[in-house]
């Protein structure tokens, strides 16, 4: 992952194929996937990042999916996108601890819920998802560093965040993100959409790991550098 890097065309790999050029080189291992198109619009004019993704984006969206121990998602973004149960646990990280309406009905176990001691939510959240699947990471902010580590000690190594922007940012803020997983459409939307990161102030150096392409679709892995020693976020 390191050298020269190569456009490769996304058509000749196969599943396995791709399934194999995305393996994390550790354990264990956060990733956040997002669309945007060439001018940094993470969401299309309805407001959700559906009305912008393709074919191409679709194809490595669900082989993370299928890659991945568990999904770790904004309670915002799940209401906006509609959100279902997946096939993985879900991880629904929000302050306020309500569990998304499209989530209410899911089997125990399926969904998590990573909130603070203070939401007014928590006791509905128990109720609804079970106390084991409740996880009280503070008092007002939650802990990410923390989510991150009980996500890894119930044996979810392989950890996918699909956003929202605010919690991308916040993750970064963190230390905890690995690896950014980003898909360009090849369309420009202007306006005033929100980007893939946005609220808490971030600088983070990433590395090119693998650059695709498809019909002017491009899709890259960008590895976090290590932070030097001493050096805080601006967040």
């Amino acid at each position: 992952m390191s050298g020269h890097l190569e456009l490769q065309r996304l058509a000749d790999l196969s599943d396995e194929e791709l399934a194999a050029a995305y393996a994390p080189p550790s354990a264990p291992w956060l990733r956040v996937n997002f669309v945007s198109t060439v001018d940094g619009a993470a969401q299309g004019t309805d407001g959700v990042s559906k009305s912008i993704n393709n074919a191409a984006d679709k194809r490595v969206f669900d082989m993370l999916r299928a890659r991945a121990d568990c999904l770790v998602v904004g309670a915002g973004t799940l209401r906006a996108e509609g959100y279902d149960v997946p096939a993985v646990p879900l991880v629904v990280v929000s302050r306020s601890g309500e569990v998304p309406p499209t989530l209410a009905g899911a089997p125990r176990g399926r969904v998590l819920m990573a909130t603070v001691a203070s939401s007014d939510g928590l006791a509905t959240a128990r109720d609804r998802l079970g106390e084991e699947n409740v996880l009280v990471l503070g008092d007002d902010a939650i802990d990410l560093v923390a989510l991150t580590r009980e996500l890894a000690e119930r044996g979810w190594d392989e950890q996918l965040c699909e956003g929202g922007p605010s919690l991308f940012a916040d993750l970064l803020a963190a230390g905890v993100v690995d690896e950014l997983c980003w898909t360009v459409v090849p369309r420009l939307s202007a306006g005033d959409a929100v980007r893939m990161a946005a609220g808490t102030a971030v600088d983070v150096a990433l590395r090119p790991a693998l650059l695709l392409e498809q019909d002017g679709t491009l899709l890259g892995r960008w590895l976090v550098e290590p932070r030097p020693a001493g050096q805080p976020t601006l967040g």
